[in-house]
């Protein structure tokens, strides 16, 4: 099966080197189909930076095949990635799906090409996915967990046949459904107030829209014991990230072995998850708590100051 990867890049020339080079690292990389998306500059000053990836993407070598699609005007990260898997399924069963700022394990490609295999025929999985958190806890070598994720994914074509653009509609059903705890991982992360974000205009967000498809219709995704990506857009480049290291993680220097693990929610690896998003929201209010006391301090001091005068 030669699944094609598809890469979405905008304008980002060195983390988009980055990727190509780690994905280059590993030795089925001549089996595949490469497929560029490159995404037109919002505004003039993003332009160079555009034209940049677009000189750097037409010298990329070693793969089984380079096609890259200049898009005319700017489509945002959601309409680009929805149109573009979308395309490429249209022609192929399956896909491997990376953005212009993941840097992947040399054992990425065997990982993603022998779970898309063992779990091609099972209704059950919607997903094969790459990245998994700094968790404490001892993971096994793979595992599942309820809905999709977007961080190095790959999908069969009836898996995607799921996605519903819709996160009016998606948000509407949890409600309905009284999924909405759930979804929101036994309450340990507001992913309920990103798709409302969505909704709403606040995010654009194509991936909580992916796995509240996947979530609404009792699928699952495989992931690994120990991570084969690697996100370094969380350094205040991305259109949508901020600078942050919660999410930072060491690549497997040990390939991930895709063997018989039960088909069902990992109960190890839903309570080292559920633990890990607990925390780094317990960070983030932390750090907001931190500011908003620091601003209180500096008023009081500044009334103290004028008393005094």
């Amino acid at each position: 099966m030669n699944t094609p990867i598809a890469l979405f890049t905008y304008n980002r020339p060195e983390h988009t080197r980055r990727t190509i080079e780690a994905l280059l690292r590993n030795s089925e990389a001549g089996e595949h189909d490469l497929i560029i998306y490159s995404d037109a500059a919002l505004t003039s000053d993003k332009q160079s930076s555009v034209e940049e990836v677009r000189s750097f993407i037409k010298t990329i070598k070693g793969f089984s095949s380079v096609t890259i699609h200049h898009r005319p005007h700017n489509f945002g990260l959601a309409k680009s990635i929805i149109d573009g898997v979308s395309e490429v399924l249209l022609k192929h069963e399956t896909i491997i799906v990376l953005e212009d700022d993941m840097v992947t394990s040399p054992h990425f490609l065997s990982y993603m090409r022998d779970g898309l295999n063992r779990y091609s025929n099972d209704d059950r999985v919607i997903s094969i996915h790459a990245y998994v958190f700094p968790v404490k806890a001892d993971l096994p070598d793979t595992f599942f967990l309820p809905g999709a994720d977007c961080w190095g994914w790959a999908t069969w074509r009836r898996g995607w046949d799921i996605f519903n653009p819709d996160g009016k509609a998606l948000l509407t059903e949890l409600r309905r459904r009284k999924l909405l705890k759930a979804f929101d991982f036994n309450g340990a992360y507001p992913y309920s107030k990103m798709l409302e974000g969505q909704i709403n205009g606040r995010n654009d967000s194509w991936a909580i829209r992916w796995h509240a498809s996947a979530f609404l219709a009792g699928k699952l995704t495989l992931y690994p014991g120990r991570s084969l990506v690697h996100n370094i857009g969380n350094d205040n480049s991305g259109t949508h990230c901020t600078a942050q290291n919660c999410y930072d993680v060491e690549l497997s220097s040990a390939s991930i072995k895709v063997s018989s693990v039960k088909v069902i929610p990992s109960e190890v690896g839903y309570a080292a998850y559920e633990t890990y998003l607990r925390k780094i929201q317990g960070t983030a209010f932390g750090k907001i708590r931190e500011r908003l006391e620091a601003v209180l301090s500096r008023v009081c001091m500044n009334m103290m100051f004028k008393v005094r005068q």
